[in-house]
């Protein structure tokens, strides 16, 4: 911990193992990094209960992080020194007991990935939070160089947001063909002609704009400090 920094302010100790950030579950100290550096709204630090454990037990701490303006544009930065990822541990499981716990698990990093959707709509969560295909590739090959278990985690974790992005009602991706299947239960109708063409046109339109926002928010992350 820096003297004086958010981190110490905030109450935060050496020692102390972050489980979540606000509602997000923090999986290692690169996950936890880019938390940190979204934690800006509005050009204003976003304050969030931090769930840290310490001394075996789970305590919460309200952590303010500071601003710090460089090329890259403004990030958020706590003052200290975040480790390496937790060490790991196998368990192994029945086929079915594996199965039930792989659906849960992925039950849950679709609510969530959901959730943090909402939240950067409505403006409560940074759009710096949307990542594109460089980030991806950095996080993949920094997963790499932790083993193939840390890598097929990534893996699986990209495979559930990309699942769950694809279900959106957006015209061009499969959710939004699920919608006209739906409209065309309910009223006993396809959806006309022109209405579909203004539709797919829409949903391009918002998809380029996503994809727009990621590339630049890779850009920045990765090449912006350089």
């Amino acid at each position: 911990l820096m003297p004086g920094l958010a981190a110490e302010r905030s109450g935060l100790r050496k020692g102390d193992v972050i489980v979540r950030v606000g509602e997000a579950p923090v999986v290692d100290g690169v996950q936890l990094r880019e938390l940190i550096r979204g934690l800006v709204q509005s050009g204003q630090p976003v304050t969030l209960p931090w769930t840290v454990r310490r001394e075996g037990a789970e305590v919460q701490i309200s952590v303010t992080p500071e601003l710090q303006t460089n090329a890259a544009g403004t990030v958020a930065r706590i003052g200290a020194f975040v480790g390496g990822p937790a060490s790991m541990v196998t368990v192994r499981h029945g086929p079915v007991e594996g199965l039930w716990n792989g659906a849960v698990r992925t039950w849950e990093v679709s609510l969530l990935t959901l959730k943090m959707m909402g939240r950067m709509v409505i403006g409560e969560a940074s759009l710096k939070n949307l990542s594109g295909p460089l980030t991806i590739a950095d996080f993949a090959g920094k997963s790499a160089s932790l083993g193939l278990t840390h890598y097929l985690l990534f893996l699986a974790l990209i495979s559930v947001s990309l699942g769950v992005l694809n279900l959106l009602p957006l015209p061009v991706l499969d959710g939004g063909h699920l919608m006209y299947y739906l409209w065309e239960g309910v009223t006993g109708k396809s959806v006309s002609g022109a209405w579909m063409e203004r539709l797919q046109r829409t949903g391009v339109a918002l998809l380029l704009v996503m994809m727009s926002i990621a590339l630049f928010n890779d850009v920045t992350r990765l090449f912006g400090s350089t």
